[in-house]
């Protein structure tokens, strides 16, 4: 082969390349579509599967759980709502290392008595639990996935924490932590959003309402005042934490806030407040493939109209 012809296929070979990188890179969407109801839909919390690429967000008007593909641009309806499985409405969702999807159930025991609180599916969308926490007024909020494999919800109504465990088949829920006397309750929602610190020791939850962050130590259940430095965390919805960073999703106020947080998540200094869409309420999101996963949630229509979204934000820039 000739100098020319060796050039002219590097050449050719290098434009492929980029074509195939820039068409991969172009199968990852800015926005994706979520299916909803003819009446309006609206929608809340978010999981995501980093084996399979799956996200699933629950739709509070109904409790549908839609499913989509980060490299698609349209999620489908994967669980349907209206009574399926005793859930009307859905707000955490959260997946573990096994695939399987957390759904908490907000206030779905209040407004039906006798319905389950949160509930469990395989990958499949096998339902394999159905629980009910046992304790009255219960607001299952958020969910995340604790170095011991168990799920730990939040209970908006209450300083409460459920966990839910599964040993041989058998799954169960109960009041891990309760701190009633440390954690005052205000009006409106209360712990909500919930990750794990750093050195995974420790429960990181945030206090909308009052704009706060408690830490729950794993082995004690002890909660503690995070110390912020005073940063106007009002309104924080969804947590994200990667590393020493905890990003939050501070709904109405259309803002996410970034803290650099300590490894044992004891404190926490504010590094940026940046405004999101001011046509958009975000509720919370998960990091996936280094863009966060935001929800849209249109809790700020009385009747919320299409497109209804889940949009991506760069949380480093």
């Amino acid at each position: 082969m000739s100098v020319r012809s060796l050039s002219a296929t590097l050449a050719l070979s290098a434009t492929l390349l980029g074509a195939g990188a820039s068409t991969a890179f172009a199968a990852r969407p800015n926005t994706y579509e979520l299916p909803g109801d003819p009446g309006g839909s609206k929608f809340e919390g978010i999981g995501y599967d980093a084996r399979t690429g799956n996200y699933y967000v629950s739709e509070t008007t109904g409790g549908e759980i839609h499913r989509g593909q980060v490299n698609s641009a349209n999620a489908v309806e994967w669980l349907k709502g209206d009574g399926t499985d005793g859930r009307w409405t859905a707000r955490g969702v959260n997946v573990d290392s096994q695939g399987r999807v957390y759904v908490a159930g907000g206030p779905n025991g209040i407004d039906h008595p006798g319905a389950p609180d949160l509930w469990v599916y395989g990958r499949d969308g096998k339902l394999l639990a159905a629980l009910r926490t046992g304790v009255p007024n219960s607001f299952l909020n958020d969910i995340v996935i604790g170095p011991d494999g168990a799920a730990y919800i939040t209970n908006s109504n209450a300083p409460q924490i459920f966990r839910v465990s599964e040993r041989n088949g058998r799954w169960s829920v109960s009041t891990w932590a309760d701190a009633t006397g440390t954690v005052k309750t205000a009006t409106g929602f209360n712990l909500g959003g919930i990750v794990l610190s750093p050195d995974r020791k420790a429960l990181v939850v945030a206090q909308g309402n009052v704009g706060k962050l408690w830490r729950f130590d794993l082995r004690t259940a002890k909660a503690t005042a995070v110390d912020t430095a005073g940063a106007d965390l009002v309104n924080a919805d969804g947590l994200v934490q990667q590393g020493n960073t905890l990003w939050v999703v501070r709904n109405f106020s259309k803002v996410l806030s970034t803290l650099r947080l300590s490894a044992d998540g004891s404190s926490a200094r504010l590094l940026s407040a940046k405004p999101t869409d001011p046509d958009r309420v975000l509720t919370t999101a998960k990091l996936a493939q280094g863009r966060l996963l935001v929800v849209d949630s249109k809790f700020d229509e009385a009747t919320a109209v299409p497109p209804y979204q889940v949009i991506t934000l760069n949380p480093r820039r």
